[in-house]
């Protein structure tokens, strides 16, 4: 299916281009989160008449992201977690959680969608270097410390 972008999609492409992708793809995720519309003559002029307004939302998008980021950038999140003995945790510390403690420290913009932990949810403490994309042009890093509570 081809459809138009209305927004940058990281690995996709930028506002504006006609790209072909699965129809599942198009179909579950890119048109009902208004990321993209099927590729017709009427959605290409509606398109090229509303471009100007859109390129201003991604502007304004990507400098809300860009300023959060730089307060974020480098950030050090601790979050308490029970502990055994020997340093595992009790459970793990997933994006969700990552999430959760980050808006308690006032950075209300961030989803857990958007936090990326790389070799998966943390599962011992100590402290764990994790990246937070809150666009596709703006890629944080942030250190997250799990201290371990005494069961």
């Amino acid at each position: 299916m081809q459809v138009i972008l209305l927004e940058k999609v990281l690995n996709l492409g930028n506002l504006g281009e006609i790209v072909r992708v699965r129809d599942g793809y198009a179909r579950n995720f890119l048109i009902p989160q208004k990321k993209a519309r099927r590729a017709t003559d009427a959605a290409l002029k509606e398109f090229e008449a509303r471009r100007a307004e859109l390129e201003k939302v991604q502007a304004e998008k990507l400098a809300a992201a860009e300023a959060l980021g730089a307060r974020l950038n480098g950030y050090q999140l601790k979050i308490s977690q029970k502990a055994g003995v020997d340093g595992r945790l009790f459970g793990s510390v997933t994006n969700a959680d990552i999430a959760e403690a980050l808006r308690k420290a006032n950075f209300d913009a961030v989803e857990k969608s958007q936090i990326r932990l790389p070799n998966g949810p943390l599962k011992a403490v100590g402290e764990f270097p994790i990246q937070v994309a809150l666009h596709p042009d703006v890629v944080v890093d942030v250190n997250v410390v799990v201290e371990g509570e005494m069961a």
